[in-house]
């Protein structure tokens, strides 16, 4: 019992953890994150989709889509898009 109760401390408890922050993670995933999948290719995430897949743009113009879950990590996080108020006597035409 007592085996049982080290290994639980020492390994289940710290991977279901680590599990439980990857997927939090791709959860968060939005449109201009800089992600890494498991392949190591380093992209910029161009659409996000409702299913699996994820757009990545991994060169200009090249795009390639991958399954969310093959994403590793997210090197660099964007702040949201803040909505601009936007005047009609500004607008010129």
């Amino acid at each position: 019992m007592l085996i049982f109760v080290v290994f639980y401390f020492l390994l289940i408890r710290p991977q279901q953890k680590k599990l439980k922050e990857h997927k939090a993670m791709l959860e968060a995933l939005r449109r201009g994150d800089k992600v890494v999948t498991g392949g190591g290719i380093v992209g910029t995430v161009v659409k996000v989709g409702a299913d699996e897949d994820v757009t990545v743009e991994i060169a200009e113009g090249v795009r390639v889509r991958v399954v969310r879950s093959t994403i590793t990590g997210v090197l660099a996080k964007t702040e949201p898009a803040k909505a601009e108020a936007i005047d009609a006597g500004s607008l010129k035409k």
